[in-house]
């Protein structure tokens, strides 16, 4: 099957973009993580983007592809927290106190 960057354009959920790469992941993974492991994606290829004047059309989709497998498998062992993909992430909040910041009674 031939893919072209036109048809690639068209995608607009997760699901149809690890169909149109032919990647295999887990709906349970992808349900939990979705926007992280889209916006992840989505800074590879800007950035592929940028860098990309002299690769051709087939090498770019590679590199997509590459992207999207990497951006999934980094939410296999991470979590939105750690990679703070989004502004609210990375904004300081002195109004949340962290589960792992209270500490137990003593007795």
């Amino acid at each position: 099957m031939t893919r072209t960057l036109a048809e690639f354009e068209t995608l607009r959920d997760a699901e149809e973009y690890f169909a149109f790469f032919s990647l295999d992941y887990d709906p349970q993974v992808v349900n939990v993580n979705r926007l992280h492991i889209l916006r992840k994606f989505s800074q590879a290829i800007k950035e592929t983007s940028a860098t990309s004047e002299s690769l051709s059309e087939t090498e770019i989709l590679n590199q997509y592809q590459q992207a999207l497998q990497d951006a999934y498998t980094l939410f296999l062992t991470s979590n939105s927290i750690e990679q703070k993909l989004f502004g609210v992430f990375q904004r300081p909040h002195d109004d949340v106190v962290m589960l792992e910041d209270i500490a137990a009674p003593s007795e």
